[in-house]
């Protein structure tokens, strides 16, 4: 069950900008802190779906399921999002009408201190990326990811 539950979580991880590098000249900011956002609903359903079971110590010290998922939502990323997702709110609500949403975002004078705070948060959630993997007893999927990238 613990299992199962991490290669949800897993999944979830590894296929977004979480733990996927954003180029400085592709995506939108918002969109990135609105998939990391999701996590936490995505996150939420996984622990309610396998219960206390996966929350249960275990031997040894060795981390459980769910300690590492509310570790992933309160350490990797609530601090990135708590701070960046007002501020970005901010800017993106002083947007003339005549500026397309991706120029607006191009002009804010913080965009690149966001994506130096999405690369270090990246970081982060890669390590939790790797806790998932060898709970899940698969191979690190984020080798599929071309170096030029990372």
């Amino acid at each position: 069950m613990e299992r199962r539950a991490a290669w949800e979580l897993y999944v979830e991880l590894v296929t977004r900008v979480s733990v996927v590098p954003l180029r400085a000249d592709e995506g939108l900011l918002r969109e990135a802190l609105s998939s990391l956002y999701s996590l936490f609903t995505t996150t939420r359903e996984v622990l309610r779906k396998y219960g206390p079971e996966v929350a249960e110590p275990k031997k040894q010290g060795q981390y459980n399921f769910g300690y590492l998922a509310v570790a992933i939502l309160n350490y990797g990323l609530r601090p990135l999002l708590a701070h960046w997702h007002p501020a970005l709110e901010d800017w993106e609500n002083r947007r003339p009408a005549d500026r397309s949403r991706r120029d607006h975002e191009e002009a804010w004078n913080r965009g690149d201190d966001l994506r130096t705070a999405l690369r270090d948060t990246r970081v982060v959630l890669t390590e939790y990326a790797d806790l998932l993997a060898s709970a899940c007893g698969v191979p690190n999927l984020l080798q599929a990811v071309p170096t030029d990238l990372v």
